[in-house]
């Protein structure tokens, strides 16, 4: 069967990304969903949930109700569910089973915020994609809702993108914090980590958006658009590519995707994992080592974020395939791809939570660490 996963594990669901994108800001997300998707996401997909509480919840959809299309039941339940909490925000997402019984989030979330006076949004999701759709979409929403125009605040900017699925809780997040102040800049807001609805609000009076996942695309095109505020795409990786980094934040017009201007190489150092990121390490080697990378980016891109030679295969086989024909002088991954990896080519260990969970958690590497580029390639 084409696109089955086997050997390897598989990325984190829309569903998930929803929830982490939006576990901070003070709503409540509500997953239609029979029992699973909760219990998945609390146990694999978020790191905070034991330390920050957040109103998480599934609908407990059941058979009959999926059946006869009771959809009171779920609105009911939610109405309720927020007279008690009174959220900030609700927000409706779905997962395979309400897909294919053809449920009208757009309509459920109208009926809610009716009810409720609450502002209330359905979430196109259904449990077949991948973390970084659903988070970006929600974020999107979010940022489209709260964000309010205002004077600018000289060298301020924003991070946009950044969750626990691919910003590990290990300092990363302050690391990159550190450093844009370091380099002259102001963080305003840190979508959607140690990040409040006061922040997003605010977030317009900055004069440059810095995304550091997929997940944060969306948002800063609307932030272009809409507050002309422009970006660029990158994570600090390494002394030479953070210099590069904080320069294209203080000269950029309107885009920059300096993670994607480097040379490939089809038998380099291979890198597996989200494009900004894994185009952001690939670089970084580039220049402070001379290897030529190649990166795999499985996930969700736009076509700026990859550079030519990079590949967007995503099914196992294929992967397999690629890495067998190639044979690259070594790969650079989450430890569950190691799999698939030929015997002879060197493996090095790059842990993703949005892959593996928690099982390598203890392991996550801080990108952003002075040290890391030497600790990882020793």
């Amino acid at each position: 069967m084409k696109n089955a996963t086997k050997i390897i594990s598989c990325y984190s669901a829309d569903t998930a990304g929803v929830c982490s994108a939006l576990y901070e800001l003070g709503g409540m997300v509500v997953v239609h969903d029979a029992s699973g998707c909760n219990s998945t996401y609390s146990t694999h997909d978020e790191p905070r949930w034991y330390d920050k509480r957040s109103k998480i919840y599934i609908s407990a959809l059941a058979e009959m109700d999926a059946i006869m299309g009771n959809d009171e039941k779920l609105i009911g339940d939610i109405v309720s569910a927020a007279n008690d909490q009174n959220p900030e925000f609700i927000a409706v997402c779905g997962s395979p089973m309400p897909m294919m019984t053809g449920v009208d989030f757009g309509a459920v979330a109208e009926e809610i915020e009716r009810r409720t006076g609450i502002f209330t949004f359905a979430v196109d999701t259904n449990g077949t994609h991948n973390y970084l759709k659903g988070a970006s979409d929600a974020l999107l929403t979010i940022v489209e809702k709260y964000t309010q125009k205002t004077e600018k605040i000289k060298n301020g900017v924003n991070i946009l993108g950044a969750t626990p699925l691919d910003i590990p809780l290990n300092g990363s997040l302050n690391s990159i914090k550190n450093w844009l102040k370091d380099s002259g800049f102001e963080v305003i807001a840190s979508m959607t980590m140690d990040c409040t609805l006061e922040d997003i609000k605010r977030s317009a009076a900055a004069e440059v958006n810095l995304v550091v996942s997929y997940s944060g695309i969306a948002a800063a095109e609307f932030m272009l658009k809409e507050y002309n505020i422009p970006y660029v795409c990158g994570v600090p990786v390494g002394k030479e590519f953070s210099k590069i980094l904080a320069d294209s934040l203080k000269n950029v017009k309107e885009k920059a995707y300096p993670c994607a201007e480097r040379q490939t190489a089809e038998n380099g150092i291979y890198i597996i994992g989200e494009g900004i990121t894994a185009g952001s390490l690939a670089r970084a080697i580039t220049l402070e080592t001379g290897k030529k990378t190649r990166v795999v980016c499985p996930l969700d891109h736009n076509k700026n974020m990859l550079a030519q030679g990079d590949t967007d295969i995503y099914a196992e086989e294929d992967i397999e395939k690629l890495l067998a024909l190639n044979k690259p002088k070594a790969v650079i991954a989450d430890p569950l791809y190691k799999f698939i990896v030929p015997g002879a080519v060197k493996f090095i260990d790059l842990p993703h939570f949005a892959f593996s969970g928690r099982c390598y958690e203890r392991f996550m590497p801080n990108l952003a660490d002075n040290d890391f580029l030497e600790k990882i390639l020793r």
